[in-house]
């Protein structure tokens, strides 16, 4: 059994001293670790969606500007995106559990700032706090995760539950949203983090363990602003893509440019300095880097997608938004039960087929929710919102884990740091890529609409809620006409994204081709002994030059499946 102490000197890696016990303490520990590392991320899941359903109210009662209000609903995820990076990096250098408390305060401070912000500026920079508050949360529940489970097969399924509740948090938001503004103020759905907070930074001080990375040689500043601010001006163009703005804007251009040239000078630095930000020695690996390509594939494809199906839901079928949430349950469950068996399939399947046969099946379940169309057909979405959430949580959970595996501890706050900033990277390039192809199969059929104005036409060609007002303010038959039209060309829109879509997911599972066949588990990924070299047995005396790759980065001993079969 791996993960608990041992006799001698040797402690489970990145565990502090005051944290270990016997070995049915310290697995309950684990598991009781993990527990805190859920709530967190929980957290953080459903603040990123939770916001969605209330900027109705928010619009009524706050009366932003369009501007202000594109800013409201996406600094969140823009801040917290940019930031991944220097958090995750800083938690290795400084303490993964301080950088997690710290998050904790902050995110519950900038909480009870947006619940009661009264105006937009206000809500905009209580926004942009809960943003910086969930960087330093998101990759420190990873990298905490990563120490206290040295074990892989434990860790697997630690990763399976850990991104089964990240489905839970982005499915429940809304749901959540929903439920409090109709019952109380669009301010509660932040005023809800607040008992949360104030129980998780007591628990989480007393029950989590501190881990830090490896501290030789400076912490980079100057890098880690440099990635801060790459990072920001990509997501902010891609964003601006997303919500229709052209690609060659100048507005558009200028931040994408300028984050391109930041993040290679970024790469350039890290590369000459002796002790890095960021081992960019990991993408050497297959396994890393095309774990981290299947992450931002899956993103790309499914979270503009999912966008898109929201939007089908309510506009053309009629839903309200909690219906709409309710349809979209089957999909959260689906991929709560492949998070929760994911770690006996990767141990079965292996990283390389689990990864393909995960894209496979979510490129089937896309294609089959073609048969949707203006008529509400329940059986079909049910079935293909199963298996699309069982086929997407088998491809993530397995490429995390992948990708985890493959960092050292002392690394793990920069993997973790790396692995979600693909996420965010892949959603926000999935929303502008997938919403130019909605908008370039959708505008054609309402264009040239009979007893519909040039004018009309041009404003209805926006999106399915502009054709409506439009189709309302010009009534009569023409209204009518351009209402049906505008459906019928939303629904071929929705088929070819959903065509486009499953291409992305295939390319994914082709990509996944190069990842290991099996699942290898390490040895021992403790701490090497404090202890004289004499005093160490055969496995202690290997130094650090028989521990690594030809690339000179970290590797686990290695045991294949008979061994770890054995073991078992």
């Amino acid at each position: 059994m791996s993960g608990t102490t041992t006799a001698g000197n040797r402690r489970t890696a990145g565990v502090p001293r005051q944290w270990r016990g016997t070995e049915a303490s310290g697995g309950a520990n684990r598991w009781v670790v993990l527990l805190v590392l859920c709530v967190s991320l929980l957290l953080v899941a459903v603040d990123a969606t939770v916001l969605h359903v209330a900027v109705p109210a928010v619009t009524e009662d706050l009366r932003p500007g369009a501007i202000e209000l594109l800013w409201i609903v996406d600094v969140y995820p823009l801040v917290c995106a940019s930031l991944l990076i220097l958090f995750g990096t800083l938690g290795d250098r400084v303490g993964r559990r301080r950088v997690l408390l710290l998050g904790y305060g902050l995110f519950g401070a900038a909480s009870a700032i947006a619940a009661f912000a009264p105006n937009p500026q206000i809500l905009i920079v209580a926004r942009a706090l809960l943003g910086v508050g969930g960087a330093m949360i998101m990759p420190a529940t990873l990298s905490i995760l990563r120490q206290v489970f040295p074990d892989r097969r434990e860790r697997a399924l630690a990763i399976g539950i850990w991104s089964a509740v990240a489905a839970v948090g982005a499915a429940v938001g809304p749901l959540l949203g929903g439920f409090l503004v109709e019952n109380f103020w669009w301010g509660s759905v932040f005023l809800v983090n607040l008992p949360l907070m104030i129980v998780a930074l007591p628990v989480g001080r007393w029950l989590l363990p501190e881990s830090t990375g490896d501290k030789n040689g400076p912490w980079d500043v100057l890098g880690a602003v440099m990635a801060a601010c790459g990072l920001f001006c990509v997501v902010l163009g891609v964003k601006r893509v997303g919500s229709g703005a052209g690609p060659l804007d100048a507005v558009t251009a200028a931040p994408v440019l300028v984050g391109v040239v930041l993040l290679v000078l970024f790469v350039r630095r890290q590369r000459r300095r002796t002790h890095p930000l960021v081992d960019l020695k990991l993408f050497a690996r297959p396994a890393f880097s095309i774990s981290v390509g299947c992450i931002v594939l899956a993103l790309l494809a499914l979270v503009g997608l999912e966008l898109i199906a929201a939007q089908y839901l309510q506009l053309v079928l009629g839903l309200t938004p909690l219906e709409t949430g309710l349809r979209l349950l089957p999909l959260t469950f689906a991929a709560m039960a492949a998070g929760l068996v994911g770690s006996r399939m990767l141990q079965w399947l292996g990283p390389r087929v689990m990864v393909a046969v995960g894209f496979a099946l979510t490129a089937l379940a896309v294609l089959s929710l073609t048969a949707m169309g203006q008529s509400d057909r329940p059986a079909v979405l049910v079935g293909g919102f199963i298996v699309l959430g069982f086929g997407l949580e088998t491809t993530l959970f397995s490429a995390y884990e992948s990708m985890l595996n493959e960092a050292s501890a002392g690394s793990a706050g920069g993997a973790a740091a790396i692995g979600e900033t693909s996420y965010q990277l892949g959603a926000g390039i999935g929303i502008a890529l997938l919403g130019s192809v909605m908008n370039a199969a959708y505008k054609p059929g309402v264009s040239s609409v009979p007893g519909v104005p040039a004018s009309a036409s041009s404003d209805a060609s926006q999106s399915l809620g502009a054709a409506y007002k439009v189709s309302d303010r010009l009534g009569g038959h023409a209204g009518e006409a351009l209402r049906s039209a505008s459906r019928a060309a939303f629904v071929h829109g929705l088929h070819v994204t959903l065509a486009v879509s499953a291409g992305l997911l295939l390319l994914g599972a082709l990509a996944a081709l190069r990842l290991p066949k099996v699942m290898e588990c390490a040895a021992d990924d403790g701490e090497p002994t404090q202890g004289p070299a004499d005093q160490r047995g055969p496995a202690d005396q290997r130094g650090p030059a028989d521990q690594q790759e030809p690339d000179g980065t970290d590797a686990p001993a290695r045991l294949d499946r008979a061994t770890v079969a054995a073991e078992s």
